[in-house]
């Protein structure tokens, strides 16, 4: 009584909620078809919450015993079958494969996988809910969705129809559904395959990671041992291709124990949903003060951020051009479904690399993706063998599809040798990465290649005092040229800011820094300044997180400053033998950088003084990449003076107001076509 009670209340929902009349449709397309099937696969779906609602037994056989409950549909589906005579071939029940897609899972602890907390329940076979980073998936390949036998005996009636059907149920493995060794249950002959009748899928192997492991990728440790480990995912039929490397899913699946080489545990995935990153609601009350006292000014904001951030590292007003950079380019990975083009790739020239390589690492772990490249893996995608024996290639991710909307700091580039070196110039132009699958070697026939996006940005150092370059020095430099020989020219013009950290110059003093560095290692969790109490690392991840997320527009005046400086300095960097020295990426860049000073000024709205900071960025850049030119601006420029006070703030913007002017002035002169209006006109 209790089954047909939940037989009744099955076919009540489906015709409520139209699940009746879209298998009535599927029905249609296999009568139509003409073609014998030994097995009907329909997809039903299941909204737990509606399910329980109108019968709380069948509610909970979905959710604790969705084999069974998938039995209760079977029978409710056929017997609508025979009763409406929706498909002519149809001759027994099994026939029947019905696969329930379940909408959601309540939201209670006990329906939540946490991957990290052992051990794990998979012999439930329910449903869970988990979330995790694709860091591996394979090729499609194929899968018995459901197979006829037929006694051997030629004189058992069961050497004819279709009583002996094998289906595919979640966890069973191919030889589960297809071996020979099954028997007749009446004459105990030996059954055989009708492969005429054989019904194939698709299906695809995918590994996932928490979020909680990112922190094993981002060097950095608050010395509490931690492991973790993958989880792998089967995809089957409509769910195969609803995955990409990189990005987060919600997973609805029934975990299975899998035993090939050695045992795993894996989850057959029934639902996909993609993971939509949180909009942070706002900032810290001490950036909102901070940011009304510096209304009045259209730098002052970002020129503070980038004055105290990172006290906990270097003292505040050292390395100030390069904080700004790190902020820009953190706020450009933007978790919106955002350009390539907003990338902001940083190359920093310096002789302190162990200063510059703390600064890179606390800043990727202000964001949710900031990866850093372990020298014993690789960059990009590799290929290896899948381990459950599918015969399917498995493309592991690499550091920068795992930094995805993130940063990938891969460290010092003499550690990489020249043919990865060559492989990052092309990605980091095309913003794409190609992985080619050969055929003989993976056990196919014909040879595939498939290509990934690569939407984060680098962030890499060269050490100007190494031996190698204090032996290899450049005489022939220009005025205000770096020496980059050891560097191949292309990767670092593939770089969009190439920046100099000489912790000597008057812009980073050297004995600051002695005494910061020699207070934290007496006291590593001191903090020094009054800075780092008022905003602390928190605020930052906070505001980093608001800004990025900003939606910001050009106004018509900064886009002609930009188009004009652009036109302008291509011209003059222009020769009749080599051409252009501006790639055509230039612009690019260029765009960027005004939008992230845009955004790290909390504005909806790019203006001529983000354009102008652009400038000088870009300016600066291309200075130490090919000298000086008759736009001929400061190694300090951004950051003329050391920021003690609103004196020295009000000077600055004085100064960036003089070559806001001068820069007006070498578009006027030098870009061809370019009309620059004032506010006024």
């Amino acid at each position: 009584m209790s089954t047909l009670k939940m037989k009744e209340a099955a076919l009540v929902y489906l015709d409520r909620g139209g699940g009746l009349q879209k298998f009535i449709n599927d029905c249609k397309y296999y009568n139509d078809s003409k073609q014998s099937y030994a097995v009907y696969r329909f997809n039903v779906l299941i909204n737990p919450s509606d399910v329980v609602e109108l019968d709380a037994e069948l509610g909970n056989h979905i959710l604790h015993q969705p084999l069974k409950a998938a039995q209760i549909f079977q029978s409710v589906c056929f017997i609508a079958v025979k009763t409406l005579s929706l498909i002519g071939q149809l001759q027994t029940e099994t026939q029947i494969n019905i696969v329930l897609k379940l909408t959601h899972l309540p939201p209670l602890p006990s329906y939540s996988l946490d991957f990290c907390e052992f051990p794990l329940d998979y012999t439930s076979q329910r449903f869970y809910m988990l979330q995790g980073i694709v860091i591996a998936m394979t090729t499609v390949t194929k899968y018995t969705q459901g197979a006829r036998f037929l006694c051997s005996d030629e004189a058992c009636p069961l050497s004819k129809g279709f009583q002996y059907i094998r289906v595919h149920v979640p966890g069973a493995t191919e030889s589960a559904t297809v071996r020979n060794d099954f028997l007749c249950n009446m004459c105990s002959s030996s059954l055989q395959e009708d492969r005429k009748f054989r019904v194939l899928g698709d299906k695809q192997i995918v590994e996932i990671i928490t979020a909680k492991a990112l922190r094993a990728f981002q060097g950095y440790s608050n010395n509490q041992p931690f492991r973790f480990q993958s989880l792998t995912i089967f995809l089957r039929d409509e769910s195969v291709n609803k995955m990409n490397i990189g990005n987060e899913y919600k997973i609805i699946g029934i975990p299975t124990c899998v035993t090939t080489s050695q045992t795993s545990v894996c989850i057959e995935a029934n639902n996909i949903t993609f993971c939509n990153p949180r909009v942070p609601s706002g900032i810290c009350d001490n950036f909102r003060c901070l940011l009304s006292l510096t209304s009045s000014s259209c730098w002052k904001f970002a020129a503070i951020l980038a004055n105290i951030f990172a006290s906990q590292i270097v003292p505040p007003g050292t390395y100030n051009l390069l904080k700004l950079c790190l902020l820009m380019s953190l706020v450009q990975t933007s978790d919106r479904n955002k350009e390539l083009e907003d990338c902001l790739d940083i190359l920093i020239i310096t002789s302190d690399t162990l200063l510059v390589d703390r600064l890179l690492n606390f800043s990727i772990n202000l964001v949710p993706r900031g990866i850093r490249h372990p020298v014993s893996t690789e960059i990009f995608p590799t290929l290896s063998r899948n381990t459950y024996g599918t015969g399917a290639v498995s493309i592991q991710a690499g550091s920068a599809l795992l930094a995805k909307d993130g940063i990938c700091f891969i460290g010092d580039l003499a550690s990489h040798k020249k043919d990865k070196l060559e492989q990052l110039q092309s990605v980091m132009e095309s913003r794409s990465i190609t992985v080619y699958i050969p055929g003989k070697k993976f056990g196919d026939d014909i040879d595939q290649q498939m290509t990934f996006p690569v939407q984060c940005s680098f962030w890499s150092f060269v050490d100007m005092d190494s031996s190698s370059r204090r032996n290899m020095q450049k005489t022939n430099t220009l005025i205000g040229q770096m020496d980059c020989s050891l560097i191949p020219a292309n990767l670092v013009e593939a770089f969009g800011l190439l920046i100099n950290c000489n912790e000597s110059s008057p812009c980073h003093p050297f004995l600051p820094t002695v005494q910061h560095t020699l207070k934290k290692a007496i006291d590593p969790e001191e903090l020094l300044y009054v800075a780092s109490k008022q905003f602390t690392t928190e605020d930052f991840e906070k505001l980093l997180a608001f800004a990025k997320n900003l939606n910001v527009e050009f106004s018509l005046e900064a886009e002609r400053i930009i188009h004009g400086y652009y036109l302008a300095s291509r011209r003059i960097r222009t020769d009749s033998v080599c051409g252009s020295k501006l790639s055509a990426s230039a612009l690019k860049y260029l765009v960027s950088l005004s939008e992230a000073h845009a955004r790290l000024s909390l504005r909806n709205k790019v203006i001529k003084e983000d354009a102008l900071i652009a400038a000088l960025l870009f300016e600066t850049s291309l200075t130490l990449k090919y000298g000086a030119t008759v736009f001929c601006v400061a190694p300090n420029a951004v950051f003329p003076f050391e920021l003690y006070n609103e004196e020295y703030l009000e000077q600055r913007d004085i100064y960036l107001t003089q070559c806001q002017q001068q820069l007006l002035q070498f578009i006027a002169t030098y870009g061809p076509g370019t009309t620059i209006f004032t506010s006024d006109e």
